[in-house]
Parts: C-alpha cells; structure tokens; sequence
C-alpha cells in the first residue's frame, strides 16, 4: 500500500461504557483500533499514525492530542491502552465535538514529519450527537476535502441518531468523485452485538473500495486470503512466508496455463495446414502401392514361363526321345552287321566290331549315352555272337 499518515480519533466519553458491543464499547473500539494500526504499520514501513481522545479530564472538554504521528509502535499502542473515559459532562453540548476534533487531527497532519504520502483520518463515534450542528459537519468536511485529508467514520452504537449526520460529513469530503468514479472517505457501521473487527477487515476502510480484502478476496471469510488464512497481526512472519509462498504457485500457475494454450495454439495450426499435405501424403502412397503392385506382376511374369515356351519344352523333349531311340536301334543294327565278301567290307565290320570304336560312335551322336545300360547290353550280345561265328568257323 501507498505510504500514508493516518490519525485515529478515539471516542472516550461516558457513553462507551455500554456494553451492547463485548465486552464494552471502549474495548470494542480498542481492538478495532489496534487492527486497523496494525494494518497501517505493516502496509508500509514509512507509514505514521497519530492518536487523539475526543474527551479530556482537564479543565477543558475538548480533544487531546496523544501522540503525534509516528512510526513507532509501541509507542502508538501504549497511547491506545492509555485512554481513560472521561466522566466530566457539559450540559448542552454533545459528548464528544466531532467538527473540533477533525480539526484538532488536520493540525496534527499539517506538522507531521514525513510530508509525503497520503493523509487520512479515522473517526469512531460511540456518543450521541444530539446538538451537533449538521452544517458545522458539512463545513468540516469540505476543509477535509480542501487540505487533501481523507476520512473513514466508524459508527459504534447510536446508529439512527448518527449515522445521517455522519453521512453528511463524509459526503462533504468525499465531494464530487473523481473520474473513476472512486471515493475515498468511507461511512461504516457496526450492528450491535457484532465484533467491529470482524466487520472493518472486510470493508473498505482496510480492504478498500468495493470490499475487497488485501488477499483480494472479498467478504470476511476471505479476510486473510492472500497470507494464507492467517492473520498477519497474530503472527506476521507466517503470514509474510504464506503470502510469498501463495504468489509464486500463482505465477508458476499462470506459466502452465500460458505454455498449454500455445502448445494447444500449435496443434491447432498443423492441423489446419496439413490437410492439403495429408491428401498429397495419401496420394503418394497410392501411387506407390500401385508401382509395387505392377513390380511384383512383372517378376512374378518373368518367373513363370509362357504357354507357348512350354509348349516347345514339351516338343523339344519329345523329339530327343525319338533321337535316343532311332539312334540306339542304328547302333544295334551297325553293331549286327557282319563281313561277307570283300576285304573292306572285312575291315569295315572289323572297325564296328571294335567295342571303343562303337563306343566313341554312339558318344559322337547327339542326345546317345554310351554308358546307357540298354547298350551295353546289346554291345555285350554282339560281341558273344561275332565270338561264337568265329569259334563256328574255325
């Protein structure tokens, strides 16, 4: 939060003695004042806080300045302990001067050592404002708005009474709102029977405009939302470690969600722009599948022969059957013939007679087999019969 000098203007009169806020006005309006210092403390180190009683036991009846703003916090919880309620009543005039009293905390801020940052003033009235003059209220109001001094009301008890007078008051400094349409002085009233501390987290005079919690949550449940449900004025370091702790995983957070909505982006993308592509891919492939398909028809046409070439196998190889036969009847009838008148015709059965000359013969022929059994057998009987003609003739 921005640095800030803040005056807290305390209610001490007899009538804070009722008990209709637990366990009294006056203590409900120290626990509520100490919250509200704590929380002006630790927004900002710079930040002052002054306190001043409405009521005094001395010979005048008027506000008195406690301590002057300050950043030290003892010093400013220890004036806060220190205020007695006053029993001195003047008659016809109200408990407490609300109009004297805002004036009393605009002097206090004018000679305020840190001059920078915001100025601000916070009210809790308990007391019935009977005789106060709403005018003197409205006047009040408009020297706040003037000097740049914001005001937050508090309303403790006597909420018919004060509350429309009050309202004047803040609506006077507030003045016309600004461009955003923001107001900075604040009205808030607290129920009877209701802890004003309860009440004052979740409102705008510590939560700011619209109700929304220093966690940013709103309402009280979400009082201490952004310190992890803890809150700072019990234990402020865990607070402080919850909150740091809560806005790294916010971030870390915020990175994944980031880097899924780009990875999902580019899904996306390919899968519009690859459409065309896929067709093409597709297409490809078909022609492929095709080519291997006419390649596999081809080798498989090489690798079977035609009709027409088995054909000529068949003939071919039957031709050859018929030259082994004609050739071996040949060489049986050559091998049978005999000598009968001439000397060549002797020599010339003497070469046929001749086992390796009918040998080399019939392996001259084409398609013969010497060694085929067959003639074997038919050499073996010709030979035993040109062998018994001879033995006859001798």
């Amino acid at each position: 939060m921005p640095l800030e000098s803040c005056m807290i203007l305390l209610d001490n009169s007899e009538f804070m003695r009722n008990g209709d806020y637990l366990p009294s006005r006056l203590d409900a309006q120290s626990d509520a004042a100490n919250m509200i210092v704590n929380q002006k403390t630790q927004s900002n180190p710079e930040s002052t806080v002054g306190v001043i009683s409405m009521s005094s036991t001395g010979p005048a009846s008027g506000a008195e300045l406690l301590v002057s703003p300050t950043d030290d916090l003892g010093k400013i919880l220890g004036a806060l302990h220190k205020v007695p309620l006053c029993g001195k009543m003047v008659v016809g005039k109200d408990a407490v001067d609300v109009a004297a009293s805002v004036q009393v905390a605009t002097l206090a801020l004018k000679h305020r050592r840190n001059k920078n940052g915001s100025q601000r003033i916070v009210l809790f009235v308990g007391s019935p404002l009977s005789h106060a003059d709403t005018k003197g209220l409205v006047k009040a109001g408009k020297q706040l708005k003037k000097n740049n001094v914001f005001i937050d009301v508090i309303v403790l008890g006597e909420v018919e009474e004060n509350e429309p007078k009050l309202r004047e008051l803040v609506d006077a400094a507030n003045g016309t709102s600004n461009e955003e349409g923001e107001r900075n002085c604040h009205l808030v009233t607290i129920p009877a029977g209701v802890l004003p501390s309860d009440v004052l987290i979740s409102s705008p005079i510590l939560a700011g405009d619209g109700g929304v919690t220093m966690g940013g949550g709103g309402g009280g449940g979400d009082a201490f939302a952004e310190y992890g449900g803890i809150d700072p004025n019990m234990d402020p370091e865990l607070a402080m470690v919850l909150r740091v702790s809560m806005e790294e995983e916010r971030a870390r957070q915020e990175r994944a969600a980031a880097a899924a909505n780009e990875a999902k982006e580019g899904e996306e993308s390919k899968t519009e722009g690859g459409g065309e592509g896929g067709n093409a891919a597709m297409e490809d492939m078909s022609d492929e599948d095709a080519l291997l398909q006419q390649a596999l028809a081809m080798s498989m046409a090489e690798s079977q022969p035609s009709s027409e070439e088995a054909a000529g196998a068949d003939t071919a190889m039957d031709i050859a059957d018929v030259d082994d036969d004609a050739a071996m009847q040949m060489a049986l009838q050559m091998s049978m013939q005999t000598e009968e008148s001439s000397e060549g015709a002797t020599a010339s059965g003497g070469q046929f007679q001749d086992p390796a000359f009918v040998s080399n013969l019939l392996g001259s022929l084409p398609g013969v087999n010497p060694d085929d059994p067959a003639i074997q057998e038919a050499l073996r009987k010709a030979k035993e019969d040109e062998d018994n003609k001879d033995k006859d003739k001798k």
